[in-house]
């Protein structure tokens, strides 16, 4: 009986992970370069019961042996095993704004590990030191005339140094220059990930490596290939209608399991106070 308590609860606090994860997707269905959240449920391994018992040996000694009745296995719930960003391809909208960049995913080779393909970023000067990246091209010139995130997280260029322009009168080619009056000034910072899945998500559509380290760029890498797009931008990947589908069978299948912690606590109070007076 107290096994089933902790096997229901388990599929209640799976359930309430992976609404908060579904809800914060909706909430970000129309931030710039957002990357859904996908959750993964497992099971834990299954207990395999047996009954213990002694079997009378008729001896002139008495002896016992002991014996093993096999029962059967029993399922020990459920946990949010991991969550894994997906970097499939937002849709590509006009803002008519010359700070607002789009980048435009190309060939990407197929990560041997993880058998998904590899995706590219936007290179970003970290405040605690080293690199951020993000899909989110929505930038503005900050008071020095430096290109910067929403954040005020310094745009960073091929080179790693930060891009600085005297007003948004330039030009971005689709292989990432930058132009000014037709001279090039620097080359807009782009890096890729063989396996996205391993980066570190952060809020504000921020990732990290997980030890610090810089993404290599993606100019020049092999099989990659991509394209920029000035006065636009990268929307959200989220898909609405499926994630209010998802919500909704993640809420019935918590509700399900809370009946079936109300009808174990019922009969739980059945056998204190009725079997117990007997």
């Amino acid at each position: 009986m107290f096994k089933g308590f902790y096997t229901v609860a388990s599929g209640m606090i799976a359930q309430q992970r992976k609404t908060e994860i579904i809800t914060n997707n909706m909430a970000n269905a129309n931030t710039p370069g957002f990357k859904a959240d996908q959750s993964t449920i497992r099971s834990f391994p299954d207990m395999l019961l047996s009954a213990r018992g002694m079997t009378n040996i008729p001896t002139e000694n008495g002896l016992n042996q002991s014996t093993s009745d096999q029962i059967g296995s029993l399922n020990a719930g459920v946990y949010l095993q991991e969550t894994l960003a997906n970097y499939m391809q937002g849709t590509i909208y006009e803002t008519n704004l010359s700070t607002d960049f789009a980048l435009i995913n190309g060939a990407m080779p197929i990560d041997e590990e993880s058998g998904k393909p590899g995706t590219i970023f936007f290179r970003l000067e970290h405040p605690e030191g080293g690199e951020a990246y993000t899909r989110n091209g929505n930038f503005t010139l900050d008071g020095q005339g430096y290109l910067v995130n929403g954040q005020g997280l310094y745009v960073l260029s091929n080179e790693g140094e930060r891009i600085q322009l005297q007003n948004e009168d330039f030009q971005l080619s689709q292989d990432g220059n930058i132009l000014v009056n037709g001279g090039q000034v620097a080359t807009l910072g782009i890096s890729f990930s063989a396996n996205p899945d391993v980066l570190q998500k952060l809020d504000n559509g921020l990732f990290r490596t997980v030890d610090g380290a810089e993404l290599p760029t993606a100019f020049g890498e092999d099989g990659v290939t991509f394209a920029l797009q000035q006065s636009y931008l990268e929307g959200s990947n989220v898909d609405s209608a499926q994630s209010m589908t998802d919500l909704l069978t993640s809420y019935r299948a918590f509700e399900a399991n809370q009946k079936v912690l109300q009808a174990y606590d019922r009969s739980m109070e059945k056998a204190v106070n009725e079997i117990g007076k007997v």
